[in-house]
């Protein structure tokens, strides 16, 4: 079973800007996550993993009348937490989903202390069997 473990983090909090912590939190940090995924990796368990940039780089892209993109700077103002990036996993069960997910919820931010970040689970969707004829 697939599972995507994605980090919403709160947004100008402070816990997660890394580019206002020490370089010691910061090194730490990533020492954590390197570890982390070391792990999953020797597990078998690592699909992949990816990080975002904060969202002052994103943009929403519509389909135009005119066949040309509509592009407006993103997400949208109102909102409250951002996605920092994601695990996919492939696991048996989703409990083990639930355990890996607690775990990075985990990793240091300033001062060592756990970030204790809210991690969205989701199941991948698989396709579904085949029609026979």
């Amino acid at each position: 079973m697939k599972f995507m473990i994605l980090i919403n983090v709160p947004h100008a909090t402070g816990g997660y800007e890394h580019d206002q912590w020490r370089p010691e939190d910061w090194q730490a940090h990533a020492d954590f996550l390197n570890s982390f995924n070391r792990e999953l990796t020797d597990r078998g368990e690592l699909v992949g993993v990816t990080a975002l940039l904060p969202p002052a780089g994103a943009r929403i892209v519509r389909a135009g009348p005119d066949g040309a993109p509509v592009v407006t700077d993103g997400p949208f103002a109102e909102s409250k937490e951002f996605l920092a990036g994601f695990w996919m996993v492939d696991v048996d069960t989703s409990e083990r989903a639930w355990e890996i997910a607690e775990q990075a919820s985990a990793a240091p931010g300033p001062g060592g202390a756990p970030l204790i970040l809210p991690l969205e689970i989701r199941q991948v969707m698989s396709a579904p069997p085949p029609v026979e004829a």
